[in-house]
């Protein structure tokens, strides 16, 4: 690919967003900051991509958020043993909430975000011209704002995540004002992300500069001279100097890649459910070395602390009376084998009980947008209980562990 020298322009058309043009390559790249919660904002795409003058359309959509907009019922194709089997609950779980804000946002103020994307969507399809999905994995991108904090912090960024959009209060103006700069997942980590380097970086910097190689990636033979970039305005400038300054050649697929990376997390974090483990064990032992009521006390005591607060847990999440048992009888020994959870257990056999039926897989977007919606249905409330039965055995673990240490010092 050869590069003439890039150049730039910002504007905004009356009435509309901002927009600004980057020629590259010989092709010229609009960029156009849409509001994601905006009637104009869909209308302008659907004026711009009808004019003709543009051969090519991106959004900022990855191809999971595309196929849950066009193919809504996929949800309902979900195999939820596989989902928490592969350690993808949470994932589920945070994508749901994604979802439940984003539709609390249009029944509360008549406005339904992402409108401008289905319109550039069906336009592209009406008008015949390629449709560039250009955004990062959402799936990707919350692992690397996960694995980039201090691991101290992460339990904060998770209960953030589930307080903002699980939350029962109103949807403010502020929270609208938010969506016009940038999608559902931008804004719920805003208040995290301005106060950290380290979620600010791949939430926002690395998608600004993932969307302009992407841009580069799709039209690397030059073919399309006339690009329609549709962007949250949020993303504008970033993507501009990204887009302006990549160098040329094969760096675009290199750099994407690196992009789409999990980041390598720390040995030691995973070692520590092994330590601890270790150390209970080695705890029973020198109980019963010492004497025979010493051992059984540690380990009733360990049974009962750590299966009651897994119990407690699952209860929370309104799991089956038996499911709970399991959650009980399973924390114990599940605690000492870190290659198998107590949530997974309270899951499947919460599975097993209350199997999900069609009808919760296919109102399963409609239900969690509402509270109480997340126990009623049989789908996220088998999320709920994997979450909350693996909560329940981290605190039981824990708090066993220190009474056992209590016992045997003599405290």
């Amino acid at each position: 690919m050869t590069t003439d020298t890039a150049s730039t322009a910002a504007s905004t058309a009356p009435g509309g967003g901002p927009r600004h043009h980057v020629h590259r390559d010989q092709t010229d790249y609009t960029l156009l900051g849409t509001a994601h919660v905006s009637r104009a904002s869909a209308e302008e795409v659907r004026a711009l991509i009808r004019s003709g003058e543009f051969d090519a359309v991106a959004i900022e959509l990855c191809p999971s958020r595309y196929q849950s907009m066009v193919d809504p019922d996929a949800l309902a194709r979900l195999d939820l043993f596989q989902v928490i089997r592969q350690g993808k609950a949470g994932l589920v779980a945070a994508n749901l909430a994604l979802g439940a804000f984003q539709q609390r946002v249009a029944e509360e103020s008549g406005i339904e975000p992402g409108a401008e994307m289905k319109v550039a969507i069906e336009e592209a399809r009406t008008a015949d011209l390629p449709l560039w999905l250009i955004d990062r994995d959402v799936g990707t991108t919350l692992r690397r704002v996960y694995r980039n904090v201090p691991w101290w912090q992460r339990s904060g960024l998770i209960m953030g995540l589930l307080g903002s959009v699980i939350s029962r209060e109103k949807i403010t103006a502020e929270d609208i004002e938010q969506l016009k700069e940038g999608d559902v997942l931008t804004s719920t980590f805003r208040e995290f992300a301005e106060e950290s380097e380290a979620i600010y970086t791949p939430l926002i910097t690395e998608r600004d500069e993932f969307m302009a190689l992407r841009l580069l990636q799709e039209n690397a033979r030059g073919e399309k001279q006339r690009v329609l970039a549709v962007v949250g305005a949020g993303h504008l400038e970033g993507m501009q100097q990204f887009l302006r300054d990549s160098p040329a050649g094969p760096h675009p697929a290199q750099r994407i890649s690196q992009l789409n990376e999990q980041p390598r997390s720390s040995r030691w974090p995973k070692a520590i459910p092994w330590v601890i483990a270790a150390l209970i064990i080695t705890g029973f032992v020198i109980g019963f070395s010492r004497s025979s009521d010493l051992g059984w006390q540690l380990i009733t005591d360990w049974f009962l602390i750590n299966g009651t607060l897994t119990a407690i847990g699952t209860a929370i999440a309104r799991g089956h009376p038996i499911t709970i048992l399991a959650g009980f009888l399973a924390a114990p020994f599940t605690s000492l084998n870190p290659t198998i959870g107590a949530g997974f257990v309270a899951a499947a056999v919460e599975i097993m009980v209350r199997k999900p039926r069609v009808h919760d897989f296919s109102h399963l977007r409609e239900d969690v947008v509402h509270f109480t919606g997340w126990w009623k249905n049989r789908v996220s409330r088998t999320l709920l209980v994997f979450i909350f039965a693996s909560l329940g055995s981290m605190a039981g673990t824990y708090a066993g562990g220190f009474r056992i240490a209590g016992l045997l010092t003599g405290g």
